[in-house]
């Protein structure tokens, strides 16, 4: 079995009285689809932004890639491999798809954002960034403002400027939030053809989603892993079923 690419052991966090992630202790294997689920408030939010560094651990450990990254700030875990989406698109609305992934070229490279006409105009930015916006389905889509792209189309732009930095992990933070039944499949298609090429952390309430994409599942209910496995061992679980799949599992 391949070593872990990212492993967590003992993760706390806590607010005040509330402790949002509770001895958390998953790991994702490289090239896999891992799905995290679990009700709202379960704390699947918290525990990322803990692996991305935007929240401190109050107790355990994170590794990734061979690296103890508990540790260390947000941009030290970006080079080492680790991107994140977000539940709300973070793309530049006033610009093209184009410019918007050839600015997250530009940013990868270290340089700031102020150089925003050489990203509109240097072919070693926009070259990259238009084999990321074929990559996701979206080369037709390159002069199009984001903010005439659809709902959809925005997720799978915020996916493409993910992949510039060529990430060996990919957080993704329910990137089916607020599509409908088309859209949702257009994304799962999209994360079907990166599958195996690099490991996704898959936040979801999507549950067919979940089921079409993930290798495993792992399931948090009040801050706590409660169950983790394949598919159809989480279907077939009678506490997750009791938890939060309910009829769904069924």
């Amino acid at each position: 079995m391949a070593e872990p690419l990212l492993r967590t052991d003992g993760l706390i966090k806590r607010f005040g009285g509330l402790i949002a992630t509770d001895n958390v202790s998953i790991d994702v294997r490289p090239g896999e689809i891992h799905a995290l689920i679990g009700p709202n408030g379960a704390g699947k939010t918290t525990l990322v932004a803990q692996l991305t560094g935007q929240l401190a651990s109050d107790a355990g450990s994170i590794h990734f890639a061979g690296h103890d990254i508990t540790r260390l700030p947000t941009h030290a875990r970006v080079r080492l491999g680790l991107a994140r989406s977000f539940q709300i698109t973070a793309v530049l609305r006033d610009f093209s798809a184009l410019d918007n992934v050839a600015l997250a070229v530009q940013a990868h490279a270290g340089h700031s954002f102020r150089f925003l006409a050489d990203a509109r105009r240097d072919e070693g930015l926009r070259a990259p960034a238009r084999r990321q916006l074929e990559a996701v389905g979206l080369a037709g889509r390159a002069d199009t403002l984001a903010a005439n792209l659809s709902h959809g189309e925005q997720r799978q732009l915020e996916i493409a400027m993910a992949l510039v930095g060529d990430p060996k992990l990919l957080l993704l933070d329910e990137p089916m939030a607020g599509m409908g039944a088309e859209e949702s499949q257009r994304m799962i298609a999209l994360l079907r053809t990166l599958k195996g090429q690099r490991a996704m952390l898959l936040i979801e309430h999507d549950m067919d989603a979940v089921f079409q994409l993930a290798d495993r599942i792992t399931v948090l209910v009040y801050g706590r892993a409660i169950a983790s496995g394949q598919p159809d061992e989480i279907r077939a679980n009678r506490d997750v079923r009791q938890a939060y799949l309910g009829e769904e599992a069924a």
